[in-house]
C-alpha cells in the first residue's frame, strides 16, 4: 500500500504539472465495500487520473504481456495491478476481478475496451455488466473529459451510485447492463462539459 501511495502522490504532481485537473464528485465514491468504477478512456493519462485523487485504492486488469518484464511487472503488482488475457474470456482474471470486489475493494474499469480517438464515447463491453451483475458491488459511473493538452483543463466526474438491485433480481443480461452503464457515463458527460 505504501507503494500505491506514494505512486498517487507522483500522478497527483505530474496531472497537476501538466493538465489543469478538475475532480468533481468525490463524495460519491463509497468509503467502504466492494466498488466497481466505470469510465471512459481517452488517453493512458486515464488510470492514473481515476485513482489519483481519492483515498482508495483502485486495482486495474493490464494485459498479460506487460507482467512479463521485470521492471514494469513488478511494478505493476506492486500497485496492485493484475494480468488479463486480451482477446478471449480469461477466467483467472475474472475470479480475480469479482473476488476483490467481494473483499470491498475497488476495481477500476474501461467498458469500452480501448482508448476513444474522438474522445467520444463509444459502446461498451459486456465485461462491466458482468461484474456489475455477479457481484454485490456499488457501481460508480465516471466521465473523463479532456483532451490531455498541456497547461489545459481535463475533467474528471465520478456519478453517483447506480441501482443495480432490479438488474441483479432480474438477471438482465451483462450486456444490457454495460448499455446502462454507458448511458449514464454519457449522462456525466453531457452535465459536466
Amino acid at each position: 500500500m505504501k507503494l500505491y501511495r506514494f505512486g498517487q502522490a507522483v500522478c497527483r504532481l505530474v496531472l497537476r504539472t501538466l493538465f489543469k485537473v478538475e475532480i468533481r464528485g468525490k463524495e460519491h465514491i463509497p468509503s467502504e465495500g466492494g466498488v466497481l468504477l466505470c469510465s471512459n478512456h481517452i488517453s493512458n493519462f486515464d488510470p492514473p487520473l481515476l485513482g489519483a485523487f481519492i483515498h482508495r485504492q483502485v486495482r486495474y486488469m493490464a494485459k498479460k504481456e506487460l507482467f512479463d518484464k521485470k521492471g514494469i511487472g513488478k511494478l505493476l503488482k506492486g500497485l496492485g495491478a493484475f494480468p488479463v488475457k486480451r482477446g478471449g474470456s480469461d477466467r483467472e482474471s475474472l475470479r480475480t476481478a469479482l473476488r476483490i470486489l467481494k473483499e470491498g475493494d475497488m476495481v477500476g474499469l474501461f467498458p469500452e475496451g480501448t482508448r476513444s480517438k474522438t474522445g467520444e464515447i463509444g459502446n461498451g463491453l459486456a465485461g462491466a455488466g458482468f461484474f456489475a451483475g455477479k457481484s454485490e458491488a456499488y457501481v460508480i459511473p465516471c466521465v473523463i473529459i479532456g483532451p490531455y493538452r498541456f497547461r489545459k483543463r481535463v475533467i474528471l466526474a465520478y456519478g453517483e451510485p447506480i441501482d443495480m438491485e432490479a438488474y441483479r433480481q432480474q438477471r438482465v443480461s451483462a450486456q444490457e447492463i454495460t448499455d446502462t452503464i454507458m448511458t449514464e457515463i454519457q449522462r456525466l458527460k453531457d452535465i459536466h462539459q
